[in-house]
């Protein structure tokens, strides 16, 4: 099978899994969804959704987001963590929109990524779900899946985005991406792992980490004999 014969069979697979992909971070506008996405670096997308019902309804815009002080911002972020960090750059680059932008989000990588507390994934989030421009955002999941398909050499998040962007069809980008965090999630997890639930990586995985899973598992079996 060639790699782009996989790479189709993997999109059908997924298709059927997640025939829709709602976006996980609930928003309104591209202001919230990059508050709600900054607020997601090492915070559950759960966690974010508790919260920011919570902060809107004190500032769903840049204008009155400056009118809290970083102080008051923290203490309703707090539970997302790194609340110090997030609460400061939310309150900048809601300064920065209203004095460089009127208020808008701009639709531009280059402009998202030099805000205060926005890297390229999280702009890359922006860019493809508020604005419905291509991009490949690669999180954990994305990177961990790449990996173990035999789709990328698991390097960098850099290395994956470019290996994800050169087999996957572009005008599927901003899907797949989705897909593959629900599927790594739901049956490919990093933790509890199971070759058994994974179809995809039990029938197109890399062969060094499916060998990988199956030695484990004999050790495993092993152990429990001699106990």
């Amino acid at each position: 099978m060639t790699k782009a014969q996989k790479v189709q069979e993997i999109i059908e697979i997924l298709d059927r899994l997640y025939p829709e992909v709602p976006i996980p971070l609930d928003h309104t506008d591209s202001y919230t969804l990059l508050v709600a996405v900054l607020l997601s670096a090492q915070c559950t997308d759960e966690r974010v959704n508790q919260i920011t019902p919570l902060l809107f309804a004190r500032a769903d815009n840049p204008f009155d987001m400056i009118k809290l002080s970083i102080d008051e911002i923290r203490e309703i972020i707090r539970p997302c963590g790194l609340s110090p960090k997030k609460s400061s750059a939310i309150w900048h680059l809601s300064d920065i929109l209203i004095n460089e932008y009127q208020g808008e989000v701009p639709q531009n990588m280059e402009a998202l990524e030099a805000l205060p507390g926005v890297g390229h994934k999280t702009a890359s989030v922006v860019m493809s779900q508020a604005f419905g421009v291509p991009a490949f955002p690669v999180d954990t999941h994305i990177h961990r899946l790449m990996y173990r398909w035999g789709l990328s050499n698991g390097k960098n998040v850099e290395q994956t985005e470019r290996d994800a962007k050169r087999l996957f069809p572009k005008e599927r980008w901003n899907d797949l991406h989705l897909q593959i965090i629900f599927y790594g999630r739901e049956y490919c997890p990093a933790r509890g792992f199971s070759l058994e639930k994974c179809e995809i990586t039990r029938n197109y995985g890399r062969r060094s980490f499916i060998q990988e899973i199956q030695k484990e598992a004999e050790r495993k079996a092993k152990k429990s004999k001699k106990i």
